[in-house]
């Protein structure tokens, strides 16, 4: 799964996926499904209190929670005989909760680009831009903005990396199925309320497994027989 084959398919992807979407209007047409332009307001309403507690503050702690709880075990059990069919797949496990969110928020910080709610078409005072654009003299955000790609939904998808704990086909399809649904639930809840685009998430996603088939080739390359082939049955 982290063959060069498999690295550049993922790399080709993603760049057609920035292509496509900075290129073409879909991105405007999924986000106006989400948006009144007569109420000026957003499907769900961010200040809902139970909405961003289950899709947003709580979900952010469960995901911690789980990279301390990963980090722990590993530190606590590093030699116990028990814990070395899990020692690979758990190394890749919190190398990719680390590193994923850390370089999507990175990207976040430098790319300047507006939320849906930021921009023009849905009330905001931004042009709506592709991420190679440059803005006019006159559209320069005052404050940097930080929406692309999806930060929010980097925890989830990281933990796609749970697929490596796994050889059976079918608890791979779970591990993977249930970080799709994690980190889909997080970028839709961001969409709903004009924080993201779709293609943010989208972006997001394969990015994160780029990176993280990246970390699989690296743990391979620094662990090749004390840990390389472990699995969970």
């Amino acid at each position: 799964m982290a063959s060069t084959k498999n690295i550049l398919l993922t790399a080709l992807l993603l760049l057609g996926a920035i292509l496509f979407f900075g290129l073409s209007g879909a991105d405007i047409a999924i986000q106006s499904l989400f948006y009144n332009p007569q109420t000026h307001q957003w499907l769900v309403d961010s200040n809902n209190a139970v909405l961003k507690f289950v899709f947003y503050d709580g979900i952010k702690r469960l995901l911690i929670i789980i990279g301390v709880v990963v980090l722990v075990g590993l530190m606590v059990g590093w030699k116990r005989p028990s814990l070395q069919p899990y020692r690979r797949g758990l190394i890749i496990l919190l190398a990719s909760s680390i590193v994923v969110p850390l370089i999507v928020g990175s990207l976040k910080a430098v790319t300047n680009m507006p939320c849906p709610k930021n921009v023009e078409i849905f009330g905001g005072t931004y042009p709506h831009t592709c991420v190679w654009e440059r803005y006019g003299n006159n559209e320069c955000p005052k404050e940097k903005q930080k929406c692309w790609p999806a930060g929010h939904a980097s925890g989830g998808f990281a933990l796609m990396a749970l697929v490596f704990l796994f050889q059976r086909r079918r608890a791979k399809i779970v591990a993977m199925g249930s970080a799709l649904l994690i980190g889909w639930s997080m970028g839709t809840y961001k969409m709903l309320i004009g924080d993201h685009f779709f293609s943010h998430s989208v972006i997001t996603m394969i990015l994160a497994w780029l990176l993280i088939v990246l970390i699989v080739r690296g743990v391979d390359i620094l662990f090749p027989r004390s840990i390389k082939g472990c699995y969970v049955q």
